[in-house]
């Protein structure tokens, strides 16, 4: 079968308003582009001739600006979920003006299988490669492709020739049963590869092929700094001492990281720490610091959702793909994320918090407790189910004006249940096996900025210590209070308390 060429126009057409859409890609890698740069232009001829104009979108993860970007400024958007960075976006969200759903990643397919989020009337898959029997080649991400294929009325693929057909053969797509006839998913290594190269499909689903030439919307992080160097060393410092405690296998385990600065310090840390042997990832994305790591020999082998790198990363690893090919599997969310193969494989998770409480529970999506940042991720995934389960961020913020330890987060997003060690810059605080206040204890007085340890005390102080998680609810937001009337958390007066 051969399918029609159109342009990326004609495929936006076809969009409407109401419709639910379904994009490929997670963070901006192996997202669909033109067609959703072309539906933002729709949506602003529909607005000014005063007509309604929005549709829902699907996705794996976050996209770039030529999606989430240009749809936000569009006003085009209605619904999104699961995941997102966009800066213009975020502001929308926080304005109120788009109905945003913050759903684990690992779950945003099969509830969408489920029929939790309504009809996919429309998926839009960006490819390497296309054949005429329905086999679809992802590029650089795996997300909810799969699913979004089998569940969308129509298909339009991006044919992108900035992704080299090198990447044929890295996906591993596989996609679970549904309950009640769901089984293992049968992993039991990073590198098991246990589905197709390929998304099959009927090929009458497939109604155009827009050819573009559009590189993935790479972001760049900041560059280390001494506070992320240190959070990093810390962390190497900790794991290296519990393997050496035999708390860890001397062998080591497979480790996921988040994405971000920080990220990167901890991941070059764990590669200069010769004591630590060479591990695996299984992890929902792969940064530059994971492709240095493989090429020096300290990263054996990457299991992730996505190649979230730079450009010129990725066309690297285009160029030695007979190198890269047996050291990288990608796979969809559902799989990469799945708690029932991170809990086997004994994943070491490490993700960032925005602040964490004197008893281990973690903000890690809303400024004071209102202002969404991007969402949760894939970090409760990972967290939840992890062998050990490690939450870092810089003990300050703004000048230090805020502490990221306080007495109770103003949004939870990962319980005291799952959080095992938290490392700052400051030290770690391991909360394993530990009561609520010998938790607080800890966390206080290894990870809390000096500025703030004296602070804390003094709430503890007012809270009622006798209690099993001693708080004095009345002032247990104090300092977020103290922040929106004096920029200051420093300024916090306890007495005003008791």
């Amino acid at each position: 079968m051969s399918f029609r060429i159109i342009s990326a126009a004609e495929a936006a057409s076809l969009v409407k308003h109401g419709h639910n859409i379904g994009l490929s890609g997670f963070t901006p890698a192996g997202t669909a582009k033109a067609v959703t740069a072309e539906i933002a232009k729709i949506a602003e001829a529909e607005h000014t001739k005063g007509n309604p104009y929005q549709i829902s979108i699907f996705t794996g993860a976050s996209t770039g600006d030529s999606c989430d970007g240009v749809l936000a400024r569009a006003k085009a958007i209605r619904y999104r979920a699961p995941y997102t960075t966009n800066p213009d976006f975020r502001k929308a969200v926080n304005s109120g003006e788009i109905a945003y759903n913050d759903i684990h990643l690992s779950q945003m397919a099969q509830e969408l299988r489920y029929g939790f989020l309504g009809k996919v009337d429309l998926a839009v898959i960006e490819a390497c490669e296309v054949t005429a029997d329905g086999k679809i080649y992802l590029t650089a991400a795996g997300g909810i492709a799969p699913t979004l294929c089998h569940l969308a009325d129509r298909i339009i693929i991006e044919l992108n020739s900035a992704h080299s057909n090198r990447m044929m053969g890295l996906h591993d797509v596989y996609e679970p049963l549904d309950p009640p006839y769901r089984r293992e998913i049968p992993i039991y290594k990073p590198s098991d590869r246990i589905g197709l190269p390929y998304i099959k499909v009927d090929p009458r689903k497939i109604i155009g092929i827009v050819e573009t030439n559009w590189p993935d919307e790479a972001r760049d992080f900041a560059s280390s700094d001494p506070v992320t160097d240190q959070i990093g060393q810390n962390v190497a410092d900790f794991l290296l001492g519990d393997m050496r405690a035999g708390r860890i296998p001397s062998t080591f385990l497979p480790l996921q990281s988040g994405v971000g600065n920080i990220a990167n310090a901890v991941l070059g840390a764990l590669g200069r720490e010769k004591a630590i042997p060479a591990f695996e990832m299984y992890t929902e994305v792969i940064q530059n610091s994971v492709i240095d790591l493989i090429r020096a020999g300290r990263v054996k082998f990457g299991s992730t959702c996505s190649l979230t790198v730079t450009n010129d990363c990725l066309q690297g690893i285009y160029d030695d793909m007979d190198f890269f090919r047996d050291k990288l599997v990608l796979r969809p969310s559902e799989i990469s994320n799945n708690p029932e193969v991170v809990r086997r494989l004994g994943v070491i998770s490490m993700n960032t918090a925005i602040e964490v409480d004197l008893y281990g529970n973690v903000n890690s999506t809303h400024i004071s407790g209102t202002k969404m940042m991007n969402g949760i991720g894939g970090s409760g995934d990972f967290t939840r189910n992890a062998y050990t389960s490690i939450f870092t961020c810089p003990s300050i913020a703004k000048n230090g004006a805020i502490s990221a330890i306080v007495p109770m987060v103003s949004h939870e997003d990962h319980s005291e249940h799952s959080v095992k060690i938290i490392i700052t810059e400051q030290g770690v605080a391991d909360l394993r096996g530990k009561s609520p206040k010998e938790r607080a204890a800890a966390i206080i007085e290894n990870c809390a900025h000096p500025d703030y340890k004296q602070i804390l005390w003094d709430y503890m102080k007012i809270s009622g210590g006798k209690a099993q998680t001693p708080h004095a609810i009345q002032a247990a937001l104090g300092m977020h209070a103290e922040l929106g009337r004096s920029g200051d958390m420093r300024n916090i007066d306890w007495s005003a308390f008791k």
